[in-house]
């Protein structure tokens, strides 16, 4: 019995809470009339898109809400509403999820008053389903009945608020769009990196090479010395310079990935970083390796976290965990630093951000203020 009270009380809270959505979409009709006749006389057509946003609101709140009681998300799939007005207006009428939540809005207005039909069950059940249990050892009767209204009301509205196929396929042409404008815009930002590396250190360092060659074939008949020293100079400035060529290279792909696999350039990565690091795998010796764009992007997501821990977190510690999972590859670094990160004081993070996207993954940065600091990135791809 005492189970049976649990969940029917937890149903009760869910119908609760869905009853009073539902008595405030009932009086959600007058913003929709207004915004509606605002529309047909062209003074308050400026009302659509806000209404339009609201409603996303209402259905995101009932999104969660059937979430809770069923345990399994419901997508959103929307169209972002913005620029001019017009734009918007275009943007908000057409996107096809509008007409997904006003579907559901409409048929929740029907079903809505079902919940309503847990006041009688209360006491019902109570008097029916303690006889039953207490007297006669029997199953409860009325109080799972409540659990069923829930579920009967949960199902619909899943099935309801459920994108349609044309607005999956929407949200993702967006998604693609604003994913592929990153990627772009972080391969402009990294060719003019690898320009300025070019430019600032391994160019002005040849060009000084050849100034001082010039120099010692000038002064090799008259003072041999001189040219010997001027030669000495020269080789050392040869080797700055293809040291620079070298952080250039690594800067595009490092040559570790390719010869070491990305364990053994991560292994690298952390015993030169500055820190204590502890590095774990799991299953990812196993099988072949990754994709090289996959590996490229853990390899420069792990070699920024470390490089921002070192710089700012104050701590000298640090773990990276490398996780195969059947769809993909896992990232995780861990600090013991001071946490706050604030992802809008640098390009760090955004870059990362930028480089993860482009390949359909996703970055998650946990860093309360005090530590730890946890960066998780998920980068899809096929073993």
């Amino acid at each position: 019995m005492r189970a049976t009270l649990r969940q029917a009380a937890r149903a009760t809270v869910h119908l609760f809470l869905a009853a009073a959505m539902a008595f405030g979409s009932y009086l959600f009709i007058t913003v929709l009339l207004i915004a509606a006749t605002g529309a047909v006389s062209g003074v308050g057509i400026w009302l659509v898109p806000e209404t339009v946003l609201l409603i996303r609101r209402i259905a995101g709140a009932k999104r969660r809400l059937t979430a809770s009681w069923t345990g399994r998300e419901i997508p959103e799939a929307y169209r972002t509403v913005g620029g001019p007005l017009r734009e918007r207006l275009r943007t908000a009428v057409g996107d096809p999820g509008t007409l997904t939540d006003l579907r559901w809005m409409g048929a929740y207005y029907a079903y809505g008053w079902l919940t309503v039909l847990m006041l009688p069950l209360w006491p019902a059940g109570l008097l029916v389903d303690g006889v039953r249990r207490g007297l006669l050892g029997r199953q409860a009767l009325v109080l799972p009945l409540l659990v069923r209204l829930a579920d009967l009301e949960a199902s619909w509205s899943a099935a309801l608020l459920r994108p349609s196929p044309k607005a999956l396929l929407a949200s993702r042409v967006e998604q693609l769009t604003a994913t592929r404008a990153d990627a772009v815009a972080a391969h402009g930002a990294e060719l003019r990196r690898i320009e300025r590396d070019l430019h600032d250190g391994a160019q002005a360092r040849l060009v000084a090479l050849s100034m001082r060659i010039g120099l010692a074939q000038r002064a090799y008949a008259a003072d041999p010395d001189a040219a010997r020293k001027l030669l000495s100079d020269a080789q050392d400035q040869a080797e700055e310079a293809l040291t620079e060529l070298r952080h250039v290279v690594r800067g595009i792909h490092p040559p570790i990935l390719t010869d070491r696999g990305l364990e053994g350039a991560v292994r690298a990565l952390a015993g030169g970083s500055g820190l204590l690091v502890t590095v774990r795998t799991d299953r990812l010796p196993d099988g072949p390796r990754a994709p090289a764009a996959v590996e490229s992007a853990a390899y420069f997501v792990i070699a920024e976290a470390l490089t921002n821990a070192a710089k700012h977190s104050g701590s000298d510690r640090a773990e990276i965990v490398l996780a195969r999972s059947r769809t993909g590859l896992g990232v995780r670094v861990r600090d013991e630093g001071c946490g706050g990160v604030d992802e809008s004081a640098g390009s760090g993070l955004l870059g990362m951000r930028r480089r993860v996207a482009a390949l359909d993954g996703t970055v998650r940065v946990t860093s309360p203020v005090g530590g730890p600091t946890v960066i998780e990135v998920e980068l899809p791809c096929v073993w």
